[in-house]
This record gives C-alpha cells, structure tokens and sequence, in this order.
C-alpha cells in the first residue's frame, strides 16, 4: 500500500518543548514525513541551540520563545506563526516538567508548578489553536501523556496528577472538537533513553534493573520508538481514530511481572 495515507505535505506542525529529547525526535518524523515543522521553548538558549540541530537534519524549523502557561503569549505567538508559517494544522502537546518529591515534603507551589506546565499549558495552547483548525475544516491535536495516567509509583504524585488530568482532557476535548473534524488523542511514553535518564541507566543501577524487569521487551525505549505513532495520530490514516491514548511503553502496562522462579 501507498504511504500517502501518512504524508504530511503541507501541514504546519508545532511541537511544544521540542528544543531537544523525544520533542525533536516527534519533530523530526513529522518532518520526514512533511510537515513544516514550528517548536517552543521557554529558554531562548535551548531555542538557539535547537536551530543547528534541525539543520544538520535538513529541517528548516522555525523556533519560538514563549510559556505555554502564559495565555496571553501563547494567544500572540499563535497569531505570528499563523501569519509567519501558516494555520497550526498538528500540535503536539510535549512541553512538560517532573519534580521527584515525596508527597510529605512537597510544597504546594511545586505541585502546582508541575500542574500548570504539564496540563493547563496543553489545554491553553490546545484553546489557541482551535479556532485555526475548524475555520480550515479540521487538525490533529497530539497530547503527550505518560504511563503515569494509569499508574501510581512513589515521589511523583503531581506529575501523575497532570498526566492523569491530561489523558481526560484529551478524552473531553475529542468529544467537544470532533464536530468540527479535530481528533484530539494522546501518547503514553514509557521509560524512554534520554540523556535525562543516563544516570539512571547505567549497568548495575537498581532503577536500570527494575526497569528492564518490568518490561517485557526487556530495554528502555528510544525516543525514535515514538516517531511511527507520532506520524499516524497526525496523519489521515488516523482520521476516525478520537479521544485514544497510546502507549508507547514496551508492554508494561499489559504486564503483571515476571514470575518467580
């Protein structure tokens, strides 16, 4: 069968927080299968850091500064990549924060620090561009949930907090656009190598260990794991596909643990 199904000619797609890590890797598979690529950062060295990177690539990416939690500048970079790149025809909701604190110890602010990046944010910039994609007759929104909206483990009760909260608006707003040709769905990483997550990696480490355990395939994912259902929750070939979370995560979610022997 042709691939036209998943072309993405002509698109415009901003990925937020895509200055590095699985962001630009989502990035770049839109672009091999292409998009115009737009991404964000909050930090303009990251932005500036990020341009050389997509070129050794051969994408032209267009990198911006702003805050998804900051409505107001969200509202106005919206409209300036509108008039510099064109209508956002695919956002990818990557933009995102972990803090690792017991929930004792945690303070209220840093749990809503993670609340206001991980799933206001989503839904300020998901508000912003709406409007764009029912006067073109349609769009794909992209969420990037986490396994953590199925699952509970210590030290991380605001970030399973948002990832649950944005698995549902992701659910709620496929229904609420769904009139207007927008599907809105998601993706659930699971524990992706990133340099994030070197320390954690290494042979030996007990984390590294319990990782690999869980997962029946048996390894981390790669950011590259995520670029095939990037391209297919963006493309045509997902067009009756609405309110849908798919994880990426080896297996983990289907597994109940390897038997002792």
């Amino acid at each position: 069968m042709d691939n036209y199904l998943f072309r993405l000619d002509g698109r415009v797609a901003l990925v937020t927080g895509a200055s590095y890590g699985i962001g630009m890797a989502m990035a770049k598979a839109l672009a091999q299968a292409g998009a115009t690529i737009v991404f964000n950062d909050r930090n303009r060295d990251r932005v500036a850091e990020a341009l050389p990177e997509y070129r050794k690539s051969g994408i032209d990416a267009r990198g911006y500064v702003f805050d998804v939690t900051d409505e107001k500048s969200v509202r106005e970079h919206i409209e300036k990549i509108t008039s510099e790149v064109g209508v956002i025809d695919i956002l990818v909701n990557n933009a995102g924060i972990i803090k690792r604190i017991p929930a004792l110890e945690m303070d209220v602010a840093d749990f809503r620090e993670v609340i206001d990046i991980d799933l206001t944010g989503p839904f300020i910039m998901s508000k912003a561009v709406a409007p764009g994609m029912i006067k073109k007759g349609g769009g794909k929104i992209i969420n990037i949930c986490s396994m953590m909206s199925e699952l509970g483990r210590e030290t991380v009760s605001a970030y399973a907090s948002a990832k649950g909260g944005l698995k549902m608006l992701t659910r709620n707003l496929a229904c609420e656009w769904a009139e207007h040709n927008i599907q809105v769905n998601g993706i659930g990483p699971g524990y992706i190598a990133t340099p994030q997550t070197a320390p954690l990696r290494t042979e030996g480490h007990p984390f590294n260990s319990f990782i690999i355990g869980r997962t029946p395939a048996a390894r981390w994912g790669t950011p590259e794991d995520l670029q095939g259902p990037v391209v297919f929750l963006a493309s045509r070939a997902s067009d009756f596909v609405n309110g849908h979370i798919l994880y990426v995560d080896g297996g983990i979610l289907a597994y109940i643990g390897k038997q002792p022997k």
